[in-house]
């Protein structure tokens, strides 16, 4: 009874070397998109604001460059003032996707 007591532990204790690991990581991927999601949420809140006003900024100065430069130069003032990324994502933050804080002009 005692053999195959201490074999059934042994082979528990052997299982559970292999299985922890994979358990442990699952565990720690899930902290860390839920710390990834904590950041792209507060790192939004503080970057919304200056590309809001950079958009505006923008989108004052293309009004501006209309008369002189036409529907053409003014689209690209606006599409490079208001355009590109306005919220920052988890993977944004993991640096697998750019953050373009002005927009492209090119048309």
């Amino acid at each position: 009874m005692h053999k195959i007591l201490g074999c059934a532990l042994g082979l528990l204790l052997f299982v559970s070397t292999i299985l922890l690991p994979t358990h442990a990581d699952a565990a720690q991927s899930a902290s860390q998109d839920v710390a990834y999601g904590a950041g792209s949420v507060f790192t939004t809140l503080l970057y919304a604001p200056f590309k809001t006003g950079f958009c505006v900024v923008g989108a004052v100065t293309s009004a501006l460059t209309l008369p002189f430069g036409g529907t053409q130069t003014a689209g690209k003032v606006a599409t490079a003032a208001c355009g590109g990324t306005w919220t920052i994502t988890p993977d944004a933050l993991r640096g697998k996707e750019p953050v373009r804080f002005v927009g492209d002009s090119k048309r």
